[in-house]
């Protein structure tokens, strides 16, 4: 009997204008919401789990990864403020409570909404994409991150308000400053804008070579601000977005294929029966070539120095190799074939005629 009377005196024993059964009261509280929480969590994710793992789609395993990634400071915070919200406590660590449970909630909100875009990203959008480009993967890449980005500054914002700042003072600097860095950073903004432009219309894409006036090579990355480009000689060239879509770009990744044109001359000297001849040579070194289509072969006119023919084909590929290796074995077999008839290649040659007393000598 003295020990159940002890026992309530002391629970109305008064502590900082709270007794201690007030006390225990919400030490019970905190520890009964945190375990129903805990449980609760466990019970979602123990059965919607099973109920995932009977579906195909993996949207469902997705909400059950949200879910399981709420943890215990979520759940210390609410519990907090639920077993303080019936205590004589300052009203400062009342409004500290507070502040802690808004900034870890929209932490952890901000968090979820992160993984909600990259799911979004690489489980939707990327799945879109008619076929893997890489040029279309690093821009979405870009605008995930930009994204991302201004989630955090939202948050941000938001946790601002709820902390009692002024956010419309702070969002008239922001945006006056906003005007002084827009106009300090037009480049930037460009070439931004630029690369969406790139990205939409396709003008190149990774792996694609391409010449922008003298210099070439192909594209490596395409940036926010910058493409890289690899250029033959082995250096990295970067390009600001913007100076790409102001310039002539000729793309020969798109090339189907290559018009080749070449002119060869032979002495004035030839037999007229071998400059006929020689068109109908040609057309027969072409046509024993493959992967090219034979456009004209044609004596074309009568240089300083030689007769001169032009050739016309295609090469029915954009590789580079390919043209090199046909063009390569074109001149090879005119080379063996001309030496078997006798007929001599011209070279820059001057004649000088010197005239002796009544004649002429050369």
């Amino acid at each position: 009997m003295h020990v159940v009377q002890d026992w309530n005196k002391l629970l109305e024993v008064t502590i900082y204008r709270n007794t201690v059964q007030d006390y225990l009261l919400s030490l019970l509280t905190f520890l009964g919401v945190m375990v129903a929480l805990s449980v609760l969590k466990r019970f979602i994710v123990f059965h919607l789990g099973n109920f995932a793992k009977k579906t195909v789609t993996d949207f469902d395993d997705f909400i059950v990864d949200l879910i399981a990634h709420i943890g215990w400071p979520v759940f210390f915070v609410i519990a907090l403020h639920v077993a303080t919200s019936a205590l004589a406590i300052p009203a400062a660590l009342h409004v500290f409570i507070r502040y802690a449970m808004i900034v870890v909630l929209t932490i952890r909100a901000v968090l979820l909404l992160q993984k909600i875009i990259h799911y979004s990203v690489h489980s939707v959008l990327m799945k879109r994409i008619p076929s893997k480009s890489p040029s279309s993967e690093a821009m979405i890449t870009s605008v995930t991150w930009v994204v991302k980005w201004t989630v955090w500054v939202l948050g941000s914002i938001f946790i601002l308000e709820n902390l009692g700042v002024n956010i419309s003072a702070l969002m008239a600097g922001i945006g006056i400053g906003g005007v002084a860095v827009a106009m300090a950073s037009q480049a930037i903004l460009g070439d931004a804008f630029s690369a969406l432009c790139i990205y939409l219309d396709k003008p190149f894409e990774i792996g694609d070579f391409i010449i922008i006036d003298d210099q070439m090579g192909t594209v490596e990355h395409i940036g926010v601000k910058t493409t890289r480009v690899r250029s033959l000689s082995g250096e990295e060239l970067v390009f600001a977005n913007s100076d790409l879509t102001k310039s002539r770009i000729r793309n020969y990744k798109r090339m189907q294929m290559r018009r080749v044109v070449f002119r060869i001359g032979v002495l004035y000297e030839t037999h007229l029966d071998k400059v006929e001849k020689i068109p109908q040579m040609i057309k027969d070194i072409l046509g024993r070539q493959k992967n090219i289509r034979i456009d004209r072969v044609h004596f074309q006119s009568f240089g300083d120095f030689s007769l001169v023919y032009e050739i016309v084909y295609y090469v029915l590929s954009s590789d580079y190799n390919v043209y090199m290796d046909i063009q390569q074995a074109i001149n090879l077999a005119i080379m063996k074939e001309f030496a078997g008839q006798g007929i001599e290649f011209a070279y820059p040659t001057q004649t000088l005629f010197l005239k002796k007393g009544d004649g002429v000598s050369t």
